[in-house]
């Protein structure tokens, strides 16, 4: 088998079990997270949006094992499981407006299309930004803009968001996402620095605009970073 031909049933089945570990890894995680399912409508994304087109052909082979893999510039795509977690956290709506801080590959931009109108994602890193806009378009996610930028400024021009999803570890939280961040809204984002245990967090913000935050699963992201755009 080719790298660059890869086994549609091979891919399915390893697919069909991925899914299946993701909800046993939901269940044995409902202590941290609150949430012993997903919601179908992300397990649905999940099962519809093809890992294997988002990373390099050579990793086709494990791209549905449930562990995160290198994409290169020092980042990483999520671990499966932690895509369908954040997303989930999320609870979006199909009328939804989504910001991603953290573009990488794509991948969790394409799971986001699946289940909301429009996602805007940031990426620091020109290259990684200029590749995920090319796949995204060419596997018809055409409801994704990304655009290479400081994640920690957010993207001012098309807030308020319904939610915000943030890929990469900050210290604490940045106050320009939560102001970007509508009445009503939600946001998941990893929070603690690199080598440290960092931990998942969802913020919501209230109709009077007060905000609250929920701790949960123990996590480890690349950190948040500033005006890269090399």
């Amino acid at each position: 088998m080719s790298f660059f031909t890869p086994d549609k049933e091979k891919l399915s089945k390893a697919r069909d079990r991925l899914l299946e570990e993701i909800a046993a890894n939901a269940r044995e995680t409902k202590n941290w997270t609150g949430r012993a399912r997903f919601s179908d409508a992300v397990m649905a994304a999940m099962a519809h949006v093809p890992r294997h087109e988002f990373v390099d052909p050579k990793d086709t082979v494990a791209a549905y094992v449930n562990r995160p893999q290198s994409i290169g510039h020092g980042q990483t795509i999520s671990q499966p499981y932690i895509v369908a977690l954040m997303s989930d956290l999320l609870d979006l709506e199909p009328t939804d407006r989504v910001l991603e801080i953290g573009t990488g590959c794509g991948y969790q931009a394409a799971v986001l299309a699946e289940l909301a109108a429009r996602v805007y994602s940031i990426e620091t890193v020109k290259p990684l930004a200029d590749q995920a806009r090319r796949r995204l378009k060419s596997l018809g996610y055409d409801n994704v803009e990304v655009s290479t930028g400081d994640g920690f400024d957010g993207w001012l021009d098309q807030a308020p968001f319904d939610a915000v999803i943030v890929t990469a570890a900050p210290e604490r939280i940045p106050q320009t996402l939560i102001q970007q961040l509508r009445p009503g809204g939600r946001m998941a984002i990893p929070i603690g620095r690199v080598h440290e245990t960092q931990t998942l967090v969802r913020v919501t913000k209230d109709a009077e605009g007060n905000v609250s935050e929920q701790a949960g699963l123990p996590v480890a992201f690349v950190p948040m970073v500033a005006k890269k755009f090399r």
